[in-house]
């Protein structure tokens, strides 16, 4: 494969992608439009047909696409949602169409504006990786697995090195960007050291958070839901569980405990352990189940933050994202549209430099200090809740936001309109900023003194 390292026809030669799970998709769709020609380097073997990725974990448990998340890949893959919807995957407003149980009790059945779709992950990659390979300008090099960076000219990387399935020796490749999506088990802090760059020690919070999930048939008659939630709260609220409907008639369900509290994967033990749950909605689908899928374990999960904006001398022609940088405890649902959002900050940055004639030079460090931008607030959010599961790590920050929380709750169970700004908030469709406008500071402050907790779960 020639490399061209100038635009030509108002691209750029080629990009490589490291990792072809949902974020090296979503990215490699994006550089599609900036490049004449996209690789993608996957360890496991692939192909356009296969739904989760062998080494995505938590890819066979309940997964949330925000509604932030769902309007980006709308944008990049227009028709996916209805396509989806063709196969019975539900789009439903958040308020009407869920059953949330919150510490304080049942949040409002009011209609919100913030419209979901729920669905597999499964399903959701398979679409994803169909679409992205049948570009013209992408090639995936399945059963192909990185090795290490390289570089002709000080300071920045224009080659990745490979290794096929059935090759002895590694192979080199050149290119103009490389991308790094390969998750949460990314060696990339080791290729930046080979490199003789030093990588900031990465921000880590323990969630000990297990999910026990099966999928099981959804019968044609309806509840009034197509999602039931009951949320996990520290420090006295240890389960949890979600149950959401997906395509094909079936139900996703996901079972959550905090440390010793792990949801089994016995059948009458996963149904007892449900029936535990004051939202009752879950134990009732999973009783009248009649035909269940495998049932799957995931436990440990962590938060982890890998700091690479803060690196002065983070090479050019290179970036990262996905879980590649940052992975947050999947209970919040914010994985899939981070990503998503990260992968379209690419696509404005590249678009941005080619406007103003640029080049790539100039752009990898600038993306990296924007990307942690956008991981900031839903960092923020993941790792404060997890660090209140333990007593001798609770920083003042953490604290005072969850002290602001629990009443916020209480107020949300009585106020329709003080729940929808944290349904905008938790979708990522309204900045964070709106949970502390004056008129709803001054309802939380007065929920805090004059009524105090209730602890209804």
């Amino acid at each position: 494969m020639k490399n061209r390292a100038v635009q030509h026809g108002g691209r750029w030669g080629r990009a490589v992608v490291v990792g072809g799970g949902y974020a090296g998709l979503v990215t490699a769709r994006v550089l599609a439009d900036h490049f004449s020609e996209v690789v993608i380097l996957e360890q496991s073997s692939v192909d356009e047909r296969t739904g989760t990725h062998p080494h995505a974990p938590q890819g066979y448990h309940a997964h949330a696409l925000l509604a932030k998340g769902g309007e980006v890949l709308e944008r990049l893959f227009p028709g996916l949602r209805a396509e989806l919807r063709a196969i019975g995957a539900p789009v439903f407003d958040y308020g009407e169409g869920i059953s949330f149980l919150l510490p304080a009790g049942f949040a409002p059945r009011r209609r919100t504006g913030v419209e979901i779709q729920t669905f597999t992950r499964d399903e959701l990659e398979r679409r994803l990786r169909g679409k992205v390979l049948a570009l013209p300008e992408v090639t995936l090099l399945s059963s192909t697995r990185c090795e290490g960076l390289g570089t002709t000219r000080p300071g920045a990387v224009n080659r990745v090195r490979y290794r096929t399935e059935d090759s002895e020796q590694p192979s080199e490749m050149e290119a103009d960007l490389v991308v790094n999506t390969s998750g949460r088990s990314s060696a990339l802090d080791g290729w930046l050291a080979d490199l003789g760059l030093s990588v900031p020690a990465k921000r880590v919070v323990k969630a000990k958070i297990t999910y026990t999930s099966m999928d099981f048939d959804r019968p044609e008659s309806q509840p009034d839901f197509n999602l039931a939630y009951q949320m996990t709260f520290a420090p006295h609220i240890p389960r949890g569980g979600v149950i959401l409907a997906v395509e094909r008639d079936r139900w996703m369900c996901s079972l959550i405990g905090f440390e010793d509290q792990k949801p089994p994967t016995e059948d009458s033990a996963y149904l007892d352990f449900a029936k535990s749950l004051k939202n009752g909605r879950l134990a009732e689908r999973i009783e009248s189940r009649t035909n269940q899928g495998r049932t799957h374990r995931y436990t440990n999960v962590n938060n982890q933050w890998r700091l690479y904006h803060k690196m002065k001398d983070w090479p050019e022609r290179l970036v990262a994202l996905g879980d590649a940088v940052c992975v947050f405890n999947p209970v919040y649902g914010q994985g899939l549209t981070v990503a998503a959002l990260e992968a379209e900050l690419l696509h404005r940055t590249l678009a941005e430099h080619a406007a103003r004639g640029n080049g790539l030079d100039g752009l990898s460090r600038g993306y990296q200090r924007a990307l942690a931008r956008i991981v900031l607030s839903p960092w923020i959010l993941s790792s404060n809740s997890d660090l209140m599961w333990n007593p001798r790590r609770q920083p003042l920050t953490a604290k005072i936001a969850h002290w602001y929380n629990k009443h916020l709750f209480e107020v949300s169970v009585r106020d329709a309109r003080v729940w929808s700004r944290f349904v905008r908030v938790a979708n990522m469709v309204a900045d964070p900023a709106v949970l502390f406008h004056p008129t709803v500071v001054a309802k939380v402050v007065r929920q805090a003194l004059f009524r105090g907790p209730r602890n209804s779960v």
